[in-house]
């Protein structure tokens, strides 16, 4: 039966229930159903003995790359990426060519999405056309073509008036802002932290207080409009700070990490491997360290991956020359479960909320939950399982990744969506394209 799903005998962790123990799950017709809903002929059965599961995991920073850069990625490969990775929703940036500024692209996004996405697939709306900074968006126009929030991506609002303005039209219209903190004359054009390793290998500096000047702004923005102003994949320890203290006073800001900027710091660059050039760099050990800490504690409360897909011969050039951006998609899983649930620094619940109820709630989605009534939304893990990261056997059209032979402990074995099987390697390594 589509849609239909008994999964039995797994350890349910859903935060959004605060429940954690042994037992089995329905979905019918796309829908959790309540405990002890009696199963009907015919439903398949998935035994989860011994496997954790928990809400379909949602990645609320993806960069498809579509429309306009097919060759980098895709709806259809984007969302079997994230299938293979074990997320059942991603949100997508609007940095696309053309812009998703308008509601005629959000329309294509949502078009494509139904026609080839494995995944649920949230757009967000561009904060200013063209991504320039300049002239405000028509807000409502996007939020009625199904933009879950305002953000200019990979760039930021110099404008102070301009971004104050976003804030208080995002809260009339209901939309969360989710910004990219860099003050562009600190950052110089910069390509990598400005520090010890920047100026040992020659190359231009990006200052850390290019983020915490404009997380500081952001935070009085979201403070005088009492509105959620999310800040982008955190990297430094006096962003961090700022956003502790912002939260301590009831401000509403919220702030995400990635994969990388907790599992590797600025010395990585030294052989200069572009896989390993993201915006923001990678910062010290110090400002690592700052981030794990951040999360461990609740400070940052959503765990995002920033997947951004470059071509093969986009990175094959020198360092400076490359652009910005890894993959995460299929890499996530492995490295937050590991450094953060294996190491002991967090409890599952707390990791798992982070990928879950954490991004839905600000979003205002109905995933992120294993309550009844919801969608039939599932992600499957396997706690022990070691895994070493191939990024030949991603299923992305790129594959610039820095994780490249890391070896980890914990992975996604299967990935439910609205009730059916979409990617399953619980008895062997396999992806199910949908209906299949």
């Amino acid at each position: 039966m589509k849609g239909s799903l008994h999964i039995r005998n797994g350890r349910i962790v859903d935060p959004s229930r605060e429940r954690d123990g042994v037992g089995d799950l329905l979905i019918l017709d796309g829908v959790i159903q309540p405990d002890g809903t009696a199963v009907p002929a015919g439903v398949e059965t998935l035994d989860a003995g011994g496997y954790v599961v928990v809400p379909g995991l949602i990645d609320m920073h993806v960069h498809l790359r579509d429309p306009g850069g097919r060759g980098k990625e895709s709806i259809a490969s984007g969302t079997a990426a994230a299938a293979n990775g074990g997320f059942t929703s991603v949100v997508c940036m609007p940095n696309t060519n053309p812009v998703a500024d308008n509601g005629g692209i959000l329309a294509y996004i949502q078009r494509e999405s139904a026609k080839s996405g494995v995944v649920r697939v949230f757009p967000t709306g561009a904060m200013t056309v063209g991504l320039q900074g300049e002239q405000m968006t028509q807000i409502g126009e996007l939020k009625g073509e199904g933009a879950v929030a305002l953000t200019d991506d990979g760039r930021c609002i110099q404008n102070n008036e301009l971004m104050r303005r976003v804030v208080q039209y995002a809260k009339h219209f209901g939309l969360p802002v989710l910004d990219h903190c860099e003050d562009y004359d600190l950052a110089a054009k910069g390509v990598v932290n400005e520090g010890y390793w920047s100026t040992v290998l020659g190359l231009p500096g990006i200052s850390p207080m290019a983020e915490d000047l404009i997380v500081a702004r952001d935070i009085l923005f979201a403070k005088q409009c009492d509105w959620d102003v999310h800040i982008q994949h955190i990297s430094t320890a006096g962003a961090v700070e700022m956003v502790r203290q912002a939260r301590k006073a009831g401000i509403r800001i919220t702030a995400e990490a990635t994969p990388h900027h907790i599992a590797l710091r600025d010395e990585d660059i030294r052989d200069y491997d572009s896989n390993f050039k993201m915006n923001p760099p990678l910062r010290t050990d110090a400002d690592r360290q700052a981030v794990i800490d951040g999360i461990a504690d609740g400070t940052i409360t959503i765990l995002a991956t920033d997947h951004a897909p470059h071509a093969k011969h986009e990175k094959q050039v020198e360092f400076g020359c490359a652009p910005f951006g890894i993959l995460g998609l299929e890499t996530a899983v492995p490295v937050y479960f590991d450094l953060l649930y294996k190491s002991g620094r967090m409890p599952l619940s707390a990791v798992v909320k982070a990928l879950t109820q954490a991004p839905a709630e600000l979003l205002r989605l109905e995933v992120g939950t294993l309550q009844a009534g919801r969608p039939g939304d599932v992600t499957i893990l396997d706690l022990e399982r070691e895994v070493e990261i191939d990024p030949e056997a991603s299923l992305s059209k790129s594959r610039n990744t820095p994780f490249g032979g890391w070896r980890l402990q914990g992975d996604a074995v299967a990935t439910i969506v609205g009730g059916d099987l979409v990617m399953n390697r619980m008895a062997g390594d396999r992806f199910l394209a949908p209906g299949s």
